[in-house]
């Protein structure tokens, strides 16, 4: 990897592009994630809620 950062400019651009493509699909898994995690936390907070062990304030 470090020589394709002191090659030519195709291969910068190409590392780039790649190191870019790596940051979207992550991005996209995180955010995926995070989304289940979220909709698992409301179901068991609402579960919660309705048997009573969950009071409000």
């Amino acid at each position: 990897m470090i020589e394709s950062l002191t090659g030519s400019p195709v291969l910068l651009g190409l590392t780039l592009l790649a190191g870019l493509m790596v940051v979207i699909v992550a991005v996209k898994i995180a955010i995926k994630l995070a989304v289940r995690v979220g909709i698992v936390a409301a179901i068991i907070l609402a579960a919660y809620y309705t048997a009573g062990h969950l009071g409000v304030v």
